[in-house]
C-alpha cells in the first residue's frame, strides 16, 4: 500500500516545474485516485506547530468532565461537540454497528451567502469552547490554510482529468466545508470494544476533498482497496492525508473511487492509546449540480444531483446510527 496505490505527492515542483513535471505528477494522482482514492501530500506549506498547538488545546477540553461538556452538546452537521455514541460512520453505506468509539468538536462554514434558506442550514455560527480559549485563534488560523490548499488540491484533480484548471473550483466560490477534531481515548474512557466497533467505521467521505492531519497509532487509519483488502495506511510525519469523497467519485463518473476507510478500535497491546485527528471536509458551494463527466473521463454515467441535498442525506445517515435498525 506505501508503493504505488498511495503515493506521496510533493506541491513544491507541483507549483514549480516545467510541463514535463507537473504532467508527471498529474498521472500520479489519477492513477492513486483510481485505485485507492488517497494521497499523501507534501510541500503543503503548514507549519507542524499549528497542528500540534491545536491538539494540546483539544485534548484540555476533551479530557474535562462530561458534564462540562453536555452544555456544548450537538447532533450531527451542527457546531459544538459530539460526544459518545453520536456518530455511527457504517450507516452511511448501509452497514449497521455499534456507535464510533470517539468524541468529537465540530466546526463548518459560517459566512453568510445572503441567501436566507441557504445560510440557515449550511452558514450558521460557530460555537468555541470557553474552557480552552486559545483554541480559536489556532484553528481559525488553520481553517484558512486548509480552504486555500483545498482549492490547489481541486485545481490538481482538474489538471490530473486534462480539464481546465478551474473545472472544480469556479464552483468553490462560497464552499460548505466542516472540520472535526476527533478524540480516540482507551480503553479506559470508552471500555472495549463491541463487535464491529470501530473508533469510526468502514465508510467514505461525502464532499470533494479530505485533508488530514493524523497521529499514527496500532488503532489508527485503515484504507480499503480492492487489490489489497483492508491495510494500514501508510504515514509520513510531514505529509498530510488527502482523500476524495462521493461527490468528486461522482463528478469523475467513477473513474476516481472515494477513499474508502475504517480507525481501528483502541488495540489489545496499547489499550490506554490516544490518538486526535484534524479532519478538513470540503465541498463546494451550496446546491451545486454535479453531474457526472463523460467518456473517456468517467467509467459510469450517475444521474445528476443536488450537491447539498447528497450530503444532507449522508448527515442524517450517520447521525446517532447507533440506535436505529435500518
Amino acid at each position: 500500500m506505501a508503493g504505488p496505490r498511495i503515493p506521496v505527492i510533493d506541491l513544491g515542483p507541483w507549483r514549480s516545474g516545467g510541463p514535463q513535471t507537473r504532467a508527471r505528477t498529474a498521472a500520479r494522482v489519477d492513477q492513486a485516485l483510481r485505485e485507492a482514492g488517497f494521497l499523501l501530500v507534501t510541500g503543503h506549506g503548514v507549519d507542524p506547530s499549528l497542528p500540534a498547538r491545536i491538539r494540546e488545546a483539544a485534548r484540555a477540553f476533551f479530557r474535562l468532565p462530561a458534564g462540562a461538556k453536555e452544555p456544548y452538546a450537538v447532533t450531527v452537521g451542527d457546531r459544538g461537540w459530539l460526544g459518545p455514541g453520536a456518530e455511527a460512520n457504517s450507516y452511511a453505506e448501509g452497514a449497521p454497528s455499534p456507535p464510533d468509539l470517539k468524541e468529537s468538536w465540530s466546526w463548518a462554514a459560517e459566512d453568510p451567502t445572503g441567501r436566507a434558506a441557504v445560510d440557515a442550514e449550511w452558514f450558521r455560527p460557530n460555537a468555541w469552547p470557553a474552557e480552552v480559549p486559545e483554541l480559536r485563534p489556532l484553528v481559525t488560523a488553520y481553517l484558512s490554510r486548509m480552504r486555500a490548499l483545498s482549492d490547489e488540491l481541486l485545481e490538481l484533480l482538474a489538471e490530473a482529468l486534462g480539464l481546465d484548471r478551474d473545472h472544480f473550483t469556479r464552483h468553490t466560490s462560497h464552499p460548505t466545508w466542516g472540520f472535526n477534531i476527533n478524540w480516540y481515548p482507551g480503553t479506559e474512557v470508552v471500555g472495549p470494544a463491541l463487535p464491529g466497533q470501530f473508533r469510526i467505521g468502514a465508510h467514505t467521505d461525502f464532499g470533494t476533498v479530505t485533508v488530514l492531519d493524523r497521529e499514527p497509532g496500532a488503532g489508527g487509519l485503515q484504507v480499503h482497496t480492492d487489490a489489497d483488502g483492508w491495510q494500514d495506511a501508510p504515514y509520513d510525519p510531514a505529509a498530510l492525508t488527502v482523500n476524495i469523497g462521493d461527490l468528486m467519485a461522482r463528478w469523475t463518473g467513477d473513474r476516481w473511487r472515494a477513499g474508502r476507510h475504517r480507525v481501528l478500535p483502541p488495540p489489545p497491546e496499547a489499550p490506554s492509546e490516544e490518538l486526535v485527528s484534524l479532519v478538513y471536509f470540503y465541498e463546494c458551494d451550496a446546491h451545486t449540480p454535479v453531474e457526472s463527466l463523460p467518456a473517456p473521463i468517467g467509467r459510469v454515467r450517475h444521474d445528476p444531483v443536488d450537491s447539498h441535498a447528497y450530503l444532507r442525506e449522508k448527515l442524517r445517515a450517520i447521525d446517532s446510527g447507533g440506535e436505529r435498525t435500518t
